[in-house]
């Protein structure tokens, strides 16, 4: 490969200019790439964090009730006109010994046991319409950190504490320390001590939920060492589809991911990531016909060179091997140029740009963007290449 590699080199220094341009058009096409690509992939781990950052990966809920037709009696036909059953507060059988099996599946990194349901908050005249939240601390802010959305007090629940949202504390007039009367309706009431006000950012959460201990929540519900839902959150959110289908099947409880509750999130960024591909693959189709072009160029310039170089020895095969090592190189060093671009045009959106969101630079993107460039300037190669190769050594000395 030595006498190959050196040729080619000849001739790229010979077309310098053909070479330089060619070279920037890689360049600008590979840092368009890694931009685009980043910049989506940035945009969309920004979607996914602040929708996944107030809910579960999954959630795992006693199965919905349905309605038991009782059988005909023998000779008679019934008609029936069945209406969907109503679905009351239903809790969890023997949770504990779910939440354990959960636990010891691969997948799953993270399970907390749940109480929810409706309840009224009262301060003087005021009623508000408010869910309450039983949770175990310890286990939720594994799931869902409330801690760092506190903006007064802190996330304290149990003994009579309570932590809730923003603009339900502005609508009641609370504050840290003040008292607050929850009525959950057949003669439950509770009356608890402000700890903390969290905001998430999320008008239904920050206006209605209110977080207490489990124990005060199952009372107030009247489900005794009983809890409604258990939340999970898996190891790759992407899986979580699959890993909810093996819940479901493993346990007999309805088992609903986040792509599920998310299902227009999901459309859109199936939609960014294909829209992306489309531009990643126009623009790569454009880098090879660029590569392709400059060497069927240099092909038509050098045919001289090449019938000389056949008559002195050199074979069809190290002819081709001279031009696809011109287009591996050519992609391999626009490349690199082009990442270099693209990861300096990451930084300047980080720095100087709106400050929506930040992209890190996805070094996993890097090999495979040379890898890919190298190839496609190989691949533009090979037409160039195989067409020098066939060149007759006496016709082409002839030619002018």
């Amino acid at each position: 490969m030595w006498i190959e590699s050196t040729i080619a080199l000849k001739f790229l220094r010979q077309g310098l200019v053909q070479t330089i341009l060619i070279l920037v058009g890689i360049a600008v096409g590979v840092s368009v790439i890694v931009f685009i690509t980043t910049l989506v992939m940035g945009l969309q781990s920004n979607i996914v964090d602040r929708t996944l950052g107030t809910q579960a990966h999954i959630r795992v809920q006693p199965s919905d009730e349905i309605n038991t037709i009782l059988p005909a009696e023998q000779g008679i036909l019934q008609l029936i006109l069945e209406d969907k059953r109503a679905q009351r507060l239903r809790s969890i059988n023997n949770w504990q010994q779910v939440m354990q099996t959960l636990e010891q599946l691969p997948d799953i990194t993270a399970v907390s046991p749940v109480i929810s349901g409706p309840a009224f908050a009262r301060r003087g005249d005021v009623l508000k319409s408010v869910s309450l939240v039983g949770i175990d601390p310890i286990r939720y802010e594994r799931i869902i950190p409330v801690a760092k959305d506190i903006i007064s007090g802190e996330f304290r629940v149990g003994a009579g504490d309570a932590v809730i949202g923003k603009i339900l504390a502005d609508d009641l007039g609370l504050r840290v320390g003040n008292k607050l009367r929850l009525e959950a309706g057949q003669g439950r009431i509770a009356t608890v001590t402000l700890s903390g006000i969290f905001e998430m950012g999320v008008r239904e959460l920050d206006s209605r939920y209110v977080y207490l201990d489990i124990k005060q929540t199952q009372s107030l519900l009247g489900l005794f060492g009983a809890i409604t839902q258990l939340d999970v959150t898996v190891e790759d959110l992407f899986q979580a589809e699959r890993a909810a289908k093996r819940i479901a099947q493993l346990t007999g409880l309805k088992s609903e991911s986040w792509m599920q509750t998310n299902a227009q999130l999901m459309n859109a960024l199936s939609s960014q990531s294909l829209s992306t591909s489309i531009i990643n693959f126009f623009v790569a189709l454009s880098v090879a016909f660029g590569i392709a072009s400059v060497l069927a160029i240099s092909v038509t310039q050098r045919t001289r060179e090449i019938g000389i170089l056949r008559a002195m020895g050199i074979t069809r095969k190290q002819i081709l091997r001279v031009f696809l090592f011109q287009g591996a190189l050519l992609g391999l060093t626009g490349a690199a140029a082009g990442v270099f671009f693209g990861a300096a045009m990451v930084w300047a959106f980080n720095t100087f740009g709106p400050k929506l969101f930040f992209i890190p630079l996805a070094t996993q993107l890097i090999p495979v963007v040379m890898a890919v460039a190298t190839l496609t300037g190989v691949l533009a190669a090979m037409v160039p290449a195989w067409r020098a190769s066939k060149l007759d050594p006496v016709a082409a000395i002839r030619y002018v």
